[in-house]
């Protein structure tokens, strides 16, 4: 892994929407200008498995502003090769590479956007919000989705979080969280049959299954249990993870994503399981926030 003190630094994981920085690198892109800071309470979306979009907001000094889209994550090499995004070569936290939040902006960096000048950030709270919520009642379907299932493995599959017969991480092919929900799509083929999960009987009693997921949803939503992210150190490389004080027991899972504070900020958290294509499990999650 890169040195942390040249990766950003990052406060999203205690809940950061706003800090302040120094600029550290300019790069100019076919679509406009990427700005690194060296600390930032931008969530950015994660190259390798984009679930969650990165944050919104804005960059600004001394009544100056400018928006931020989407941030994303970059990465410069001990080689001096710079990429971003999808175009970065290795896994996050490679050795050899140095890891950073980037902060896009539409054209050319206006002169008071220099490198070594001090910048506020803001993040777009209620989108946030709202993506916050959706990355949490995507893991509590998923641990949902899982006790559902248990009964139908004819072999251990490993175990989740909770300890039940590991569906997603066994099925899983993508997972698109958004403001309050989730789509999460399964492969249902022969490798699944294979190790040992009865396809057959779960297409058989496709809408029972939901039920029960709904069920178990609305039992943890009532329980309004704590939730937080717990960071292993300060910079964008650094491991994260969930964790959920569940009636069930604490889940804790890897995750590099922003979450609620407790279950008490839904009303509910609701799923519909769709089997168009026999082979493709599509799960949709739906989490409608408390007032």
């Amino acid at each position: 892994m890169a040195e942390s003190q040249s990766s950003t630094h990052v406060t999203f994981a205690d809940g950061g929407l706003v800090s302040s920085g120094a600029i550290t690198r300019l790069e100019r892109s076919p679509n406009g200008t990427l700005v690194v800071v060296d600390l930032t309470p931008f969530h950015p979306v994660d190259h390798t498995w984009p679930d969650q979009p990165g944050d919104t907001g804005e960059l600004s000094a001394e009544g100056n502003v400018v928006r931020v889209t989407e941030a994303v994550m970059a990465a410069v090499s001990d080689e001096g090769e710079f990429a971003v995004g999808a175009d970065i070569p290795v896994k996050r936290g490679v050795d050899g590479w140095t890891w950073l939040v980037g902060h896009p902006i539409d054209g050319d960096a206006p002169t008071w956007l220099a490198e070594g000048a001090r910048v506020e950030l803001s993040v777009d709270a209620p989108r946030r919000a709202g993506l916050s919520r959706g990355h949490t009642a995507c893991h509590l379907a998923s641990l949902a989705l899982d006790i559902a299932l248990a009964d139908l493995w004819r072999k251990d599959p490993g175990a989740d979080a909770l300890g039940n017969p590991n569906f997603e991480a066994r099925a899983n092919q993508s997972s698109r969280i958004h403001e309050d929900g989730a789509v999460d799509e399964y492969r249902l083929g022969k490798s699944l049959r294979r190790a040992g999960f009865d396809t057959e009987t779960f297409t058989a009693m496709l809408a029972d299954r939901e039920a029960a997921i709904n069920a178990q949803l609305a039992t943890w939503v009532a329980s309004g249990a704590a939730s937080r992210v717990v960071p292993e150190g300060p910079t964008i490389v650094d491991r994260r993870s969930w964790h959920c004080e569940l009636p069930d027991g604490d889940a804790e899972i890897l995750c590099g994503g922003t979450h609620v504070e407790s279950l008490s900020e839904f009303v509910s958290i609701s799923v519909s399981l769709d089997l168009t294509d026999p082979q493709l499990l599509v799960m949709t999650t739906k989490a409608v926030p408390a007032v």
